[in-house]
């Protein structure tokens, strides 16, 4: 609870919570001056809460060139990269649990051989979210993180990725109609699992 709470607390500074912000959108690795550039700070400002970040188990760090080699001594040396770490980071007063209780549904409705049931219900769940034109911004504020990939709209963030990693079949198939609920005639949905993000993509040809 408290390496969670100091990871959130980190949050608080509105620079780095810009920059934190900035890496996480990108879905890849961003450099120093990238992220610096973006949030208009200085390349040592930018360093400095970068590793703040990094610090705190919020971002990842590593090394890549980001440019080409360039002659003479240091030339082409790898830089310091940051990208969003994939440990999970929660905060609760007091502690709940409620991804463990999930799971726990979860072997309830293997038991009953009640999946066709849980995918049913998710689906009216879907649809009463429904907005027509709003689907992106309630992806969005579900944590879902859509972003736009040619023709397609991706998911960066499962929302139930924990209880996805235990119960794939099941969530998985939940997820996918809820998201068609979340859409409804604006797009269409369907499976299309990529590493690290949702299983679930969209076709962007009605969204709107």
């Amino acid at each position: 609870m408290t390496d969670d709470l100091d990871a959130v607390a980190a949050l608080h500074d509105p620079v780095r919570r810009a920059l934190y912000d900035y890496v996480v959108a990108q879905g890849r690795a961003v450099g120093r001056n990238e992220a610096a550039q973006e949030a208009g700070v200085s390349r040592t400002l930018a360093a400095f809460h970068l590793d703040r970040l990094a610090e705190a188990g919020l971002l990842e760090v590593d090394f890549m060139r980001l440019t080409e080699a360039r002659p003479g001594p240091g030339g082409g040396r790898p830089a310091k990269v940051y990208r969003r770490a994939r440990a999970v980071r929660k905060v609760t007063l007091p502690h709940r649990d409620y991804e463990q209780l999930a799971a726990l549904l979860a072997e309830v409705v293997h038991g009953l051989d009640a999946d066709d049931r849980a995918v049913a219900v998710a689906a009216a769940a879907g649809e009463r979210l429904h907005e027509p034109g709003g689907w992106l911004a309630t992806l969005r504020e579900r944590g879902y993180e859509p972003y736009a990939d040619g023709d397609r709209v991706r998911l960066r963030n499962c929302p139930f990725r924990q209880v996805a990693e235990a119960e794939p079949l099941l969530v998985c198939a939940m997820n996918l109609a809820l998201c068609r609920g979340i859409a409804g005639g604006d797009a269409s949905a369907e499976l299309d699992p990529r590493p690290g993000e949702c299983c679930v993509s969209f076709s962007k040809n009605n969204t709107r």
